[in-house]
């Protein structure tokens, strides 16, 4: 098979992104909430690492699976993407977030008296589930964006196992949520940060900045670690 056109790489991170939020926020929105089984913190942290692994091995063929800006521009600073690709991929991968969490707010809104909550968005000071300052969801979003990126390039690198790549990153993701779901209800992706915020409330969308800076930053924090691990090979 030859290299897909834009077109197909664009629509792979569209699906990707789209289920990465339907499927991980929808865990959260839908499911976590139930007054009987709720899934709680373990089983939405295992529902975002689920989609990205489900994800990666279904699209990642076509675009190199991505389904996040942060991902995607720090793989560009780590040599193992083009530049001139990025407005492409990100504005994909926004969009199928949007999409997704438009579907979300229409079926959480589907029945008598429903209430969508936080709606899964991301936040800091009274919007942190466990009551996080600014400061603390900076430090853990940066943090977890570059550990991120560089288990995503060590687990692709050439020197890895094939085909474990995948697995790889989502368990991360997975350990990821496990660990800042309480601080800022988990981004290290502005892109799954914005589709809910635009649905959910005021407050997520005001606070919506700090979701896009702070993984990018780690994104490319972690890029640069990655690189200087390999400068004397």
């Amino acid at each position: 098979m030859g290299n897909p056109s834009n077109i197909k790489k664009w629509t792979a991170e569209f699906l990707g992104t789209f289920w990465l939020t339907f499927g991980g926020c929808g865990s959260a929105v839908l499911a976590a909430t139930f007054p009987q089984w709720g899934i709680g913190l373990l089983g939405v942290s295992l529902a975002f690492g689920l989609t990205v692994l489900t994800g990666a091995y279904a699209f990642g063929p076509i675009s190199g699976g991505h389904f996040n800006p942060a991902v995607s521009i720090g793989l560009a600073v780590g040599r193992r993407f083009r530049a001139a690709d990025l407005p492409g991929y990100i504005a994909a991968q926004v969009l199928g977030a949007i999409v997704a969490a438009g579907l979300l707010y229409l079926i959480a809104t589907g029945k008598p008296g429903a209430d969508i909550g936080g709606f899964a968005t991301n936040g800091y000071g009274v919007h942190s589930p466990g009551g996080y300052g600014l400061m603390a969801a900076l430090i853990t979003e940066v943090v977890l964006t570059a550990v991120f990126l560089l288990v995503i390039l060590g687990a692709t690198s050439r020197r890895a196992a094939e085909s474990f790549g995948g697995l790889a990153i989502g368990l991360a993701l997975t350990l990821i949520h496990l660990i800042s779901i309480p601080v800022t209800n988990t981004s290290v992706n502005p892109a799954r940060s914005t589709g809910p915020a635009l649905f959910g409330p005021e407050i997520a969308l005001s606070q919506l900045w700090l979701f896009w800076v702070a993984p990018i930053a780690g994104a490319v924090i972690g890029a640069v670690i990655y690189q200087a691990l390999l400068s004397d090979d």
